[in-house]
């Protein structure tokens, strides 16, 4: 999905956009009303609803991320990310795209280095979410090629494809934080890369095997199926292909294949 371009504000539109996020800023001299010739309390409530409506925009999309922090340490986090990062597009439901990176800032959050990770999962589960539809792959278009086509075939991902690779075990923290899976230590976890991914009507979060995420990238820059499994194997020794095309399979992220004739094959 395309975004809007940003638009070219007015040195007055700018002015009355940074007063509404910023409550040190006084109100824009432009501004009257009948009442008052500077309606302070007027603009302080606008203010107020105009910012805890981009808190709650980040609420909902940073569920996981405002339980591990909890309500007060999310809602003051969240109110300075709006501060000094105001939407850009009239689309709040991807309001927060730079909310990972803001909070890798964030001193205070220094003991969770997990968190931005989190964050980042969470809004590739939105994008993922509103991607273009697609149908997954029918397995049997697989099964038809034979050894050497399959090798060389070229493989579709589904629009709705999103990997986020982490030295953290962010799928397990995602799950239990989420009421995906029971709360349990996690000391000894290792690293885990994720993919999100909508074939239907809800969003998946699945823990890719090792390798999986290299694998996924060669596959999205058109590499055929055996290059991709062979670059996987380079980054990770214990990389399995048919573990890995397993889970493809299973979590419907093919969307087509290409054999070695270029014909289309979709389901």
């Amino acid at each position: 999905m395309r975004h809007p371009k940003r638009a070219v504000w007015s040195a007055g539109q700018q002015e009355f956009a940074g007063a509404l996020l910023d409550a040190g800023q006084p109100v824009p001299a432009a501004l009257t009303s009948h009442t008052a010739r500077t309606p302070t309390k007027r603009f302080a409530v606008y203010r107020n609803n105009i910012v805890f409506g981009l808190i709650s925009a980040l609420r909902t999309r940073f569920p996981v991320v405002e339980r591990i922090v909890g309500e007060e340490c999310f809602a003051t986090m969240a109110r300075d990310f709006v501060v000094k990062h105001p939407p850009l597009s009239p689309l709040l439901m991807f309001y927060g795209d730079a909310f990972a990176g803001f909070i890798a800032t964030l001193a205070p959050l220094a003991e969770l280095p997990y968190l931005p990770d989190v964050a980042r999962l969470e809004a590739a589960r939105t994008h993922a979410y509103h991607a273009a539809d697609a149908a997954p792959l029918d397995p049997l278009a697989l099964q038809r090629l034979d050894a050497d086509a399959l090798v060389a075939a070229r493989i579709v991902l589904h629009p709705s494809a999103h990997v986020i690779r982490s030295p953290h075990p962010i799928v397990t923290i995602w799950a239990m934080n989420s009421g995906a899976a029971e709360l349990r230590p996690i000391d000894g976890e290792g690293p885990e890369d994720a993919l999100v991914i909508r074939p239907d009507a809800a969003v998946s979060v699945v823990k890719l095997p090792p390798g999986g995420a290299m694998f996924l990238k060669a596959l999205a820059s058109g590499l055929g199926l055996g290059r991709a499994a062979a670059i996987a194997r380079d980054d990770q020794a214990d990389f399995d292909l048919a573990a890995n095309l397993a889970v493809l399979i299973a979590s419907g992220a093919m969307a087509a294949v290409h054999p070695t004739h270029d014909e289309v094959t979709e389901p």
